[in-house]
C-alpha cells in the first residue's frame, strides 16, 4: 500500500543517537543496507530511507526509487536468507511505500534485536560480519562484543548466576553495612532492612538460595561487595580506575585503583569513593525547598547517574576494566 504523504519530521524521534540513515537505492538495494540492518538491530534500531540522498548542509532530496515492487520482493528475498541475514525481525508493517510528488521511496523499520537473538550477523560469519553503530557509523564488532552479546543471551543472565564455592560472609561486610546505611536513609523503613545480610542480599539479587537451603553470592554480589582478589577468579579481567589529572607535567594528581590493595575494590567501593570526588567542585547554590536547603542540584544528580551507568553496562569480563579519567 503506497502512502500518499511523506514528511521527514515524522522520523525526529530518530535523531537522538543518528537512528534514521538515507540511501538512494536508485541502482537497487544498495550492499551496505545489511551491514546497516545488523548494527541498527544489535544496538538501538532506527530507520532506514530508501530513496532519499543527503545534502552537505544535512537536507534531504528524493531520488526516486525504480521498480519498487522489484525492489520489495529483493529486499524480502534477502532478508529472510539465511545464508545473507542472520535473523528477520521484520513484520511486513515494517517495510512501508510512501510517494513523494513523482517519487517513490521505501522506509525499514529495524527493531532493536531481544538479547537472546543478538548478534545479528551477515554471511553466515559471526564473528566478522556482526555490526554495531556508534553515533554515524556502522562498525564491525570484535570478537570480544560478539562474545558478551553471546554470553548474553541466557535468559538466565550471567550476572544473576549463583557462586556456589564462595559463602556470603567471605564478602566484604563493611560493604554490605554500608549499603544498608545508605538503604535505610535514602527509604527509612523499608522492608529489607529487616533481614540479616544473608536473605538481605537475596533479596537485593545479589545472592541466591541453592537446593540444599544455603546461600550463595551472585556474580552481581561478588562485583558489588566481593573483595577484588575474589573477584578477579571469576572476572580475570576485572579492573577500576580513578585517576584524575591537574598538572601537565604529572601522570596523575590522584588515583583511585581496584588493584591497590588499602580498600575492598569493589563496585560498591568504587562508586561510593570516585562520585565523592566527581562532585567535590560542583557548584552548590542556596536553596530551600519546604524550609530545607537543598545542598544538590540536578549536576550532582546527572553526575552520579552517569557513573551508575558506566558501572551497571560494563561487561567485567572484556578487558582493560573502567577507567574514569
Amino acid at each position: 500500500m503506497v502512502k500518499e504523504k511523506f514528511e521527514l519530521s515524522k522520523f525526529d524521534e530518530y535523531r537522538e543517537d543518528n537512528r534514521r540513515e538515507v540511501k538512494s537505492a536508485r541502482g537497487g538495494l544498495p550492499n551496505s543496507l545489511w551491514d546497516i540492518y545488523s548494527a541498527m538491530a544489535n544496538t538501538y534500531g532506527g530507520v532506514i530511507i530508501l530513496g532519499v540522498k543527503e545534502n552537505e548542509d544535512g537536507s534531504w532530496y528524493t531520488t526516486g526509487l525504480r521498480d519498487v515492487s522489484v525492489i520489495k520482493k529483493f529486499f524480502w528475498d534477502t532478508i529472510n536468507n539465511r545464508n545473507k541475514v542472520s535473523l528477520n525481525l521484520l513484520r511486513e508493517a515494517d517495510l512501508e511505500e510512501y510517494s513523494v510528488g513523482e517519487d517513490y521511496i521505501l522506509v525499514v523499520h529495524v527493531p532493536v534485536a531481544d538479547r537472546e537473538q543478538r548478534p545479528i550477523y551477515l554471511n553466515n560469519n559471526l564473528f566478522d560480519c556482526s555490526f554495531k553503530r556508534n553515533h554515524e557509523g556502522d562498525y564491525r564488532c570484535t570478537r570480544q562484543e560478539v562474545q558478551s552479546m553471546l554470553r548474553d543471551q541466557t535468559r538466565k543472565t550471567v550476572d544473576g548466576t549463583a557462586l556456589p564455592d564462595i559463602s556470603v560472609s567471605e564478602l566484604d561486610q563493611d560493604s554490605i553495612q554500608s549499603y544498608r546505611y545508605a538503604l535505610e536513609s535514602k527509604h527509612r523503613g523499608h522492608p529489607f532492612l529487616q533481614f540479616r545480610n544473608g536473605e538481605f542480599l537475596v533479596r537485593l539479587g545479589a545472592a541466591r538460595k541453592t537446593e540444599d537451603g544455603s546461600i550463595h553470592p551472585t556474580k552481581d554480589g561478588l562485583l558489588m561487595f566481593g573483595y577484588e582478589y575474589m573477584i578477579l577468579y571469576e572476572y580475570p579481567q576485572f579492573f577500576l580506575d580513578y585517576q584524575e589529572h591537574l598538572l601537565p607535567n604529572v601522570r596523575w594528581t590522584d588515583r583511585i585503583c581496584s588493584q591497590s590493595g588499602d580498600w575492598s575494590g569493589n563496585v560498591y567501593e568504587f562508586f561510593k569513593r570516585v562520585s565523592a570526588k566527581l562532585i567535590l567542585d560542583l557548584k552548590r547554590p542556596f536553596k530551600l525547598v519546604d524550609m530545607v536547603r537543598m545542598d544538590e542540584t540536578p549536576v550532582h544528580d546527572a553526575v552520579r547517574e552517569a557513573l551508575v551507568n558506566c558501572l551497571v553496562n560494563a561487561d567485567y569480563y572484556v578487558s582493560r576494566g573502567v577507567v574514569i579519567s
